[in-house]
């Protein structure tokens, strides 16, 4: 499988993996043409060297010990044990916050609106959405917003009793940000990814995610899956938390690409994310992403996050939002889409490589333990 991006080795590829060795562990890493390289006697956290003055140059001045191949690396899809003795990537973030944006662009704006409307129920769905597509046209994505024209369309909705809270934070002044996961819960590229046992409407949500330091600067990208649970999150909003907060149900990887003379904030603004999933009973399902085609710029998002009213003395992994809500049947018509076990999915970015995972109930996947009091056990006992 290719996972790297198109340019290969051309960017600043950072990653996380698990070492083995005498006292096996979490290790920052970086992708070198000789192979993969650990920084941890340099920089013994992702945070710790995101936040040092220009990453890039610290980076490509660190010897660092070289560990494997990159061939070693490439993720092996399967439910990843914590084998200690397995060199395996894992979310290239550790003290971060993970935050997320969401109803960032109007195609799924809408399909939020449409969960809304038709409670959480799928098979609803179809009838909902013809509904709400009369009444609001097909396309949002010329509204500015919190512009003019926004406080318009909103006037006309409540008029028409069709206003939402996702349309609130799609057009309206102020963005949707929320905490997505705990420090140090996400999963890597290869690991499974977590389905609640309780849903039965779900999909996975292909999104660019921003690694942004303490002081509020955007330094490098990767992918990720904010997986969503339809059913749970269109019954209530309140029930976002059980909706987007399960174990394993936040995917980062393969890796963080650095900003520098190769790749900047206009790559990620210009970009296209790609959705494959490949169900183990034959059914496949692609789509694609267009950042050109976002409602509110990363960076806006970004000062909407971290300021005077909050810091993140850390850093945090802010993920954009998505444009793909999947309604291809996959079942009884008009029921739409939702996962299988078992099912690959598989999300792409022509500079940022690919992230695979397959899916399971997140009761099933290996248990998260390997919390903040572990860590820093861990790296104690390294000498860290």
């Amino acid at each position: 499988m290719q996972w790297l991006p198109d340019d290969g080795l051309t960017g600043t590829l950072l990653g996380r993996a698990w070492i083995p060795g005498p006292v096996p562990g979490p290790s920052v890493i970086v992708l070198r043409a000789d192979g993969v390289y650990d920084l941890s006697e340099h920089f013994s956290t992702m945070s710790e060297l995101l936040d040092v003055p220009d990453p890039v140059a610290q980076v490509r001045a660190a010897a660092g010990r070289r560990v494997g191949s990159i061939d070693q690396l490439m993720p092996d899809v399967k439910d990843q044990s914590d084998a200690p003795q397995v060199l395996r990537l894992l979310a290239p973030c550790d003290l971060q916050v993970i935050k997320a944006a969401g109803v960032t662009f109007a195609a799924s704006l809408i399909e939020r609106v449409i969960e809304e409307q038709a409670r959480g129920n799928a098979d609803q769905a179809a009838t909902v959405r013809q509904q709400v597509v009369a009444l609001l046209g097909g396309d949002l994505s010329t509204i500015n917003p919190g512009s003019a024209q926004a406080v318009q369309l909103k006037a006309l909705l409540i008029q028409k009793g069709m206003w939402s809270q996702y349309l609130e934070v799609g057009i309206g002044p102020d963005a949707e940000v929320f905490t997505k996961a705990p420090v140090l819960s996400s999963v890597g590229s290869g690991a499974q990814v977590g389905i609640h046992p309780g849903s039965v409407w779900n999909n996975p949500e292909p999104e660019i995610v921003l690694a942004v330091n303490s002081r509020g600067e955007v330094v490098g990208a990767s992918l990720g899956n904010d997986v969503n649970l339809r059913d749970f999150e269109g019954r209530s909003a309140l029930l976002l938390g059980k909706a987007k907060d399960n174990n394993a149900s936040c995917a980062i990887g393969p890796f963080i690409r650095l900003f520098d003379e190769s790749y900047g904030i206009d790559d990620v603004r210009r970009c296209t994310v790609s959705l494959q999933v490949r169900g183990v009973d034959g059914f496949e399902l692609h789509g694609s992403s267009s950042m050109a085609k976002i409602s509110r710029d990363p960076l806006d998002l970004v000062a909407q996050t971290l300021g005077a009213h909050h810091q993140y003395p850390d850093g945090f992994m802010l993920f954009l939002g998505t444009m793909f809500a999947p309604t291809q049947d996959r079942g009884q018509a008009g029921t739409g889409f939702t996962h299988h076990l078992g099912d690959v999915v598989q999300i792409a970015s022509p500079k940022l490589g690919v992230l695979v995972n397959e899916v399971n109930h997140s009761d099933r996947v290996t248990p998260w333990t390997f919390g903040l009091r572990a860590f820093f056990a861990n790296l104690a006992a390294r000498g860290l």
